[in-house]
């Protein structure tokens, strides 16, 4: 893998088309359940010098990846509501680098970690208790001109938060932050 790939996509790229077992499944949830601790951990205490450091060349900077992570997570859990309580709705998209760029993404990182740690505990009560015929639940993403079924949905968010927390973990590595 080419550098920049490689700190782009330090654990690969999602690969979509991929069939995933009820045990699967019940890792990707444990993985979302987990990540709010992990992510506090890594990088909870770190000062204003290294968050505002981007974790890769034109990348955002640590402080824009765990406001980031927060909305994608809300989007997700608002998507996966949707999709349990309407027949394959269409969802709205948003434009996460424009996003990245709000005032908001400026703020101390700490409310979008305690968002995370909240957010995460209802989803994953959410996402626990479903039944297979709800699992196979359908959301469609004007975006992409794809429909998604939940299953599938639970296993690239758990890809997304471990994408996102390596980004963070590996700079931290080569800095000697440890």
């Amino acid at each position: 893998m080419h550098d920049l790939e490689a700190l782009k996509y330090p654990i690969g790229d999602f690969a979509y088309g991929q069939s995933f077992s009820d045990e699967d499944t019940r890792q990707h949830i444990s993985a979302i359940d987990e990540l709010p601790i992990k992510l506090t951990e890594l990088v909870g205490k770190w000062g204003d010098d290294r968050l505002d450091t981007c974790y890769r060349p034109e990348g955002w900077t640590v402080r824009q990846l765990v406001h980031h992570v927060a909305d994608s997570h809300i989007n997700a859990y608002v998507r996966t509501k949707l999709a349990l309580t309407e027949s394959n709705p269409t969802i709205t998209p948003y434009e996460e680098g424009e996003w990245a760029k709000l005032p908001d993404s400026t703020l101390a990182i700490a409310p979008s970690l305690v968002i995370l740690q909240n957010l995460h505990q209802r989803w994953v009560t959410v996402l626990s208790a479903l039944t297979d015929a709800e699992l196979s639940r359908t959301y469609f993403h004007p975006g992409s001109q794809r429909t998604f079924i939940l299953r599938d949905v639970i296993a690239m968010y758990a890809w997304h938060g471990e994408h996102h927390y390596q980004h963070a973990y590996r700079l931290a590595q080569r800095n000697g932050w440890g």
